[in-house]
């Protein structure tokens, strides 16, 4: 490829780090688990992390805490307002737990919610927003929070593609009640596979750790807010099920590689958002091409590429050519979520006319952000691009 779409971020250190997990012979979830959720929720100002075996399984999990609180919990048929645009995960464990998603469109700039029909959606049913931030570009969260205004509605915050996005100096990601995080391959940090959940909420952080495990008592502390006070005796204890759980653990390995791919974390942000300032300087004013704008301050994970309604070309005709030259592209995310044949097992409904996340879906692609210089390769896309006019 001349311009992949991902690439690793992995050196001497994650190495060595596999190699005292392996010399250790301690593989299943452990100590280095433990550290990277401890220095995980510490980065993003936190009480409390939960790593998990991917950022799909942060939301199902996320999801999941969420109808076994003590107070105000979730119940199926609950409404939660879902943007058309998203990764298929981001949705799935509202389908699964009942949930009647109300679709929204995004804006044709930022690719997050638009407001205005974010604010026209809501009802006095509206239980929950799943706030996505797409790119690395976090959401309006100042405006959203005015229109919840003192609502009794939670927001799960999915910022599986944000990592180390900021709106206003706080963290994406912890807005929400819960928020998530993916640390796949292709993302802004890898533990080759493996994903983050992170609350402020002590009883949604105990119902997390039983779920992620069985939905057993082995791993909560001796006094928690699911069960109250364990019994001092381990054996009764280790196969005490007291939730609906799962097996969502990360292993040792993927625990160690997150503590060294976190310390190069503020290094890795800083070179993806030199390339974005090439980027937009390059396709900023392109006649025929619109790029995402920035909200915030995004972490930017790929670059989105949507051709104009006036445009000589088509999107097909641009992807091709990429292809030919060796340019790695793909929707951005799942284009319109609404035509995928999917939404058969859904309950849902949509609100107002989706028109552009429909642009999107017709005209979009993206390309890859990388942790190096990219000058070379954006430059050589926008001279290919040229090719079609």
């Amino acid at each position: 490829m001349n311009y992949p779409l991902a690439s690793t971020t992995w050196d001497n250190k994650e190495l060595n780090a596999i190699k005292e997990v392996v010399d250790s012979g301690q593989f299943t979830m452990g100590k280095n688990v433990k550290i990277f959720e401890k220095e995980f929720a510490s980065f993003f100002g936190n009480k409390y992390a939960v790593m998990v075996n991917s950022g799909s399984s942060a939301n199902l999990l996320a999801t999941a805490a969420l109808f076994f609180t003590q107070n105000n919990a979730l119940k199926r048929g609950d409404e939660v307002i879902v943007p058309a645009v998203s990764w298929s995960t981001s949705y799935f464990p509202l389908q699964q737990y009942g949930l009647k998603c109300k679709f929204v469109d995004i804006d044709a700039k930022t690719l997050n919610y638009n407001l205005e029909s974010l604010q026209e959606a809501i009802t006095d049913k509206t239980r929950v927003i799943l706030v996505v931030n797409l790119l690395g570009n976090p959401n309006d969260f100042s405006t959203i929070e005015k229109i919840i205004d003192n609502r009794n509605i939670i927001i799960i915050e999915d910022n599986c593609e944000s990592m180390g996005a900021e709106f206003k100096g706080k963290m994406a990601g912890t807005f929400g009640l819960v928020g998530t995080f993916s640390t796949f391959f292709s993302h802004h940090i890898s533990t080759m596979e493996g994903g983050v959940v992170i609350t402020d909420s002590e009883e949604i952080y105990h119902i997390l750790l039983s779920l992620r495990s069985h939905g057993w008592t082995r791993h909560l502390p001796e006094k928690n807010l699911v069960t109250g006070i364990k019994s001092d005796n381990p054996f009764e204890e280790s196969f005490k099920f007291v939730l609906p759980g799962y097996n969502l653990r990360p292993g040792e390995l993927n625990g160690a590689i997150g503590i060294q791919q976190l310390k190069k974390l503020p290094e890795l942000l800083k070179v993806r958002r030199k390339n974005a300032e090439i980027f937009v300087k390059s396709f900023k004013n392109h006649p025929y091409i619109q790029i995402q704008e920035e909200t915030g301050k995004s972490s930017w994970f790929g670059f989105s590429l949507i051709v104009k309604p006036d445009s000589p070309f088509s999107r097909e005709e641009l992807l091709n050519l990429l292809t030919e030259n060796n340019i790695e592209t793909r929707p951005v995310v799942s284009g319109n979520f609404l035509k995928n044949p999917v939404l058969k097992y859904f309950d849902y409904t949509v609100y107002g006319k989706i028109v552009n996340a429909e642009i999107v879906e017709d005209n979009g692609l993206f390309v890859g952000n990388h942790h190096y210089d990219l000058s070379k390769e954006i430059d050589y896309l926008y001279k290919i691009i040229a090719k079609l006019y």
